[in-house]
């Protein structure tokens, strides 16, 4: 089971809660365009198309983790350091329906709960990590770098603490105790975390040493010059 706390597949939670995520998706998703619409501007939008683009094409791809483990980028924390938590959450909501739908990559019955806790709870919690970490950590390219990593790994904890929440209401029956599986999906998403947290900040970073207008967790100020990181 600790392979089944993202793209979730069809029958591993009932019925009724699967409903209930539906309606909490639908109301966040609905959210997230009012909001998304106030801030939307002309750079915003080849962006988001871009990074949807990317999300897309790195969670089809596959990293080891351990030996029989392996994870996928989920995209959250990228989406909402360019972008903002509104629009980075539909971003990603975009590439989960489409994978259900094309591609059978999570059930369509599970798509509420897979947007909740990989569109949603990823790129609030990934963005809220930015914002906190940027207090504290130097605006240069290594601080943002650093600040990305921890959002990275706190939103794949964070999704797949969602799912640990899904499964408690509605999973089906498994041969464990409920502590025994949450410690199983908490631990291997550590490490997918991880991983993801690598990608992340290489790609976030690159973008800031290019263009740091586009990345809207330094919206407001500047990221510092190389000749500027030993103040």
């Amino acid at each position: 089971m600790s392979d089944l706390a993202l793209h979730i597949p069809t029958d591993v939670v009932n019925g009724p809660i699967s409903l209930a995520f539906a309606l909490l998706a639908a109301i966040a998703v609905g959210a997230c365009v009012i909001m998304a619409r106030r801030h939307l501007d002309e750079r915003l939008v080849p962006l988001a198309g871009l990074a949807t683009a990317f999300i897309f094409a790195a969670q089809m791809l596959n990293f080891p983790i351990a030996a029989v483990v392996s994870g996928h980028l989920l995209g959250g924390a990228l989406a909402a350091a360019l972008l903002g938590p509104w629009l980075g959450a539909l971003c990603v909501t975009v590439v989960i329906v489409i994978q259900a739908l094309l591609f059978a990559d999570g059930a369509v019955t599970a798509l509420g709960l897979n947007v909740v806790n990989m569109a949603v709870i990823a790129s609030f919690a990934g963005y809220g990590v930015i914002l906190l970490a940027l207090k504290v950590l130097p605006r240069t390219r290594w601080g943002l770098g650093a600040a990305v990593f921890a959002a990275s790994l706190v939103s794949v904890v964070a999704a797949s603490a969602g799912f640990v929440l899904q499964f408690r209401l509605g999973g089906e029956e498994v041969g464990q105790s409920f502590g025994e599986l949450a410690a199983a999906i908490l631990g291997t998403h550590v490490l997918v975390g991880i991983g993801e947290g690598v990608i992340t900040a290489g790609a976030v970073t690159a973008v800031a040493a290019v263009r740091p207008d586009l990345v809207h967790a330094l919206r407001g100020t500047r990221l510092a010059q190389p000749a500027e990181e030993t103040v």
